[in-house]
C-alpha cells in the first residue's frame, strides 16, 4: 500500500494522499482503535477540529487538530463537510471548517472514518432505541445501591448503557443516565451532574449528582448546572449544612444585607464569582465606581471586607452555605 501511494502521488498527489488515508484507517480498524482515536485521526489528517455526534447512541466527541479532546460547543455549521454513519442517515461526523469546494482527501477521510466509527459503535453499543433510556423502573434499579449487582447489570444492559456513564439529577423530574462521552444538554431548570463511573458504581454518581444539585440556583444569581467533579472538597459543605437548618452567622448577615437593597445579592455574587472588581462591575452591569460605592455599603452591613482575598473567600463560603441551607426550605426554584 505504501509503494502504491508513492507511485500514485507521483502522478496525482490527491490520489496518493487518499490511498495513505485508506491505509491509515485500515490500520486503526485492525488494531480495534476506539472512537476517540478515530476522531483524533480525522482531526490530525484534515488539519482542523473534528466532531462525532450520534444522538441515537448518545455519543458526542470532539478533537482539536493537535489531537487534544475538547468540549462540543454547539450545533455544527451547515456548510461544514460531513457524512452520515449509515446511508440516508443524519450527518454524524464533521470537519469544522468551511471549504469553497470539498477536497478529495477530505471526502476520503470522512468516508473511511465513518465506516470505522460505525464498526466500533455496532460492536460496542448496537442499535439502542432512545425510548428505553426513559424507562423509570430500569433507571431506578440501576441507581439502587441495595439491588444486587446481577440485577443492576441486567437493567443497565436493557438501558443500552456503555461501560461507564454518569447521572444527571434535575430539580424537577426523573434522573437521567447518560454515557460518559455523551453531551449533557443545558436543561430548562436546575441540574446536578454526577461523575462518570462504571455502571455498577452509578449509585455513587447519583448521590454526587444530588449533592451537586444543592449547589445550584435558578431564580437568584448563581449557576443552574453544577458538575460534582468541579466541586471537589467543597462538596463536604453539604454534609455540614443541612437543608432547612439554622443558618450560620455569616449566612444570616448575607440575608440581612440582601433584604436591604434589591441589587445586593447580584453584586455580592458578582464579586464572589469573578477574578477582579472590574470584572465584577461588568458582571453586575454597573460602573466600576458604582460597584465600589455598593461594596462599601455591603461591607458595612456584613461586618467584614469583601475586597480582600480573605474577605472574598468568606463571602464565597457564606453564599454557598446560603444555597445549601435554603435548598428544601424554599423549594426547588432557589
Amino acid at each position: 500500500m505504501k509503494e502504491l501511494a508513492g507511485r500514485l502521488a507521483a502522478v496525482d498527489p490527491d490520489a496518493g494522499a487518499a490511498v495513505r488515508v485508506i491505509a491509515y484507517f485500515d490500520r486503526l480498524a485492525e488494531s480495534r482503535a476506539g472512537l476517540e482515536a478515530l476522531v483524533r485521526g480525522v482531526a490530525v489528517l484534515a488539519g482542523c477540529a473534528a466532531r462525532l455526534v450520534d444522538e441515537e447512541r448518545r455519543v458526542g466527541l470532539r478533537v482539536e487538530p493537535d489531537g487534544r479532546r475538547a468540549e462540543v460547543p454547539g450545533a455544527p455549521e451547515p456548510d461544514w463537510p460531513c457524512v452520515p454513519l449509515v446511508p440516508g442517515g443524519p450527518p454524524a461526523l464533521w470537519l469544522e471548517r468551511v471549504a469553497a469546494e470539498p477536497s478529495v482527501v477530505d471526502a476520503v477521510v470522512l468516508e473511511r472514518a465513518a465506516a470505522a466509527v460505525r464498526a466500533v459503535l455496532d460492536r460496542t453499543r448496537g442499535r439502542a432505541p432512545a425510548a428505553r433510556v426513559d424507562d423509570p423502573a430500569l433507571v431506578e434499579t440501576v441507581l439502587d445501591a441495595g439491588a444486587t449487582e446481577q440485577v443492576r447489570l441486567h437493567a443497565a444492559r436493557r438501558l443500552g448503557l456503555a461501560a461507564s456513564a454518569r447521572v444527571v439529577a434535575p430539580a424537577d423530574g426523573q434522573p437521567r443516565i447518560v454515557p460518559e462521552e455523551a453531551v449533557v444538554e443545558p436543561p430548562a431548570g436546575r441540574v446536578g451532574v454526577g461523575p462518570a463511573v462504571p455502571v455498577l458504581e452509578l449509585p455513587r454518581s447519583w448521590a454526587a449528582a444530588r449533592t451537586a444539585l444543592r449547589f445550584t440556583s435558578a431564580r437568584e444569581p448563581g449557576r443552574r448546572v453544577v458538575w460534582a467533579e468541579e466541586l471537589g472538597d467543597v462538596a463536604l459543605l453539604a454534609e455540614l449544612v443541612g437543608p432547612g437548618a439554622e443558618p450560620p452567622p455569616d449566612v444570616r448577615a448575607v440575608e440581612a444585607a440582601a433584604a436591604d437593597a434589591p441589587w445586593m445579592l447580584r453584586t455580592l455574587h458578582a464579586v464572589a464569582s469573578t477574578a477582579s472588581l472590574r470584572a465584577a462591575a461588568a458582571e453586575a452591569g454597573v460602573h466600576h465606581s458604582t460597584l465600589q460605592d455598593r461594596l462599601t455599603h455591603a461591607e458595612h452591613l456584613l461586618g467584614w471586607p469583601v475586597r480582600t482575598p480573605q474577605g472574598r473567600f468568606r463571602l464565597q463560603l457564606a453564599l454557598t452555605m446560603r444555597h445549601l441551607a435554603r435548598d428544601r426550605a424554599h423549594g426547588a426554584g432557589q
